[in-house]
């Protein structure tokens, strides 16, 4: 699990993570690969890429694509109190090794059973097993059809996180 924190090689990095819809899923390595040279071609404007660092990463197990110090709010869907964002913080640090076995939680506002991706985010984070991460692109998001277009070369509808680290 790759956990976003500041590196002094990156200082106030953003990164932009294109994650599967299906948390579970992920790409044969040729598609995979494909949608990275794509995506370094739309990240900075030139067909290598150059500009851009891109990690690709197939995890082994759910892996959280957090969204650093853009997340503001984090809801429960049950009772539609705000769950303190050093729990999730402490969640993290405690499975920052092997990733997440399984996404079922008790809440700490009113100890209902859930899924840590039914919460109510206050900017997008995702959990998957595929990710392609943008270290500092040269855009703050990809359009509809960038996406679209991502989507068909991998074979499967994606979505998009943005980190500020």
């Amino acid at each position: 699990m790759r956990l976003l924190r500041p590196n002094p090689a990156r200082r106030h990095a953003s990164v932009l993570s294109v994650i599967p819809t299906d948390l579970h899923w992920q790409p044969d390595q040729d598609a995979g690969n494909r949608a990275a040279a794509i995506v370094a071609e739309l990240a900075c404007g030139t067909p290598d890429g150059v500009d851009v660092e891109i990690d690709v990463t197939w995890h082994d197990g759910l892996t959280v694509v957090d969204c650093g110090e853009n997340l503001e709010r984090i809801g429960c869907p049950h009772c539609g109190a705000s769950i303190d964002t050093e729990w999730w913080a402490d969640l993290l640090e405690a499975h920052c090794e092997d990733g997440f076995a399984t996404l079922a939680i008790e809440l700490p506002c009113c100890d209902t059973e859930s899924s840590l991706d039914a919460l109510e985010y206050d900017w997008p984070r995702g959990f998957a097993r595929f990710e392609i991460a943008v270290w500092n692109p040269d855009r703050i998001w990809f359009t509809d059809e960038e996406l679209t277009r991502l989507a068909d070369v991998l074979g499967h509808p994606v979505r998009q996180v943005r980190a500020h680290l």
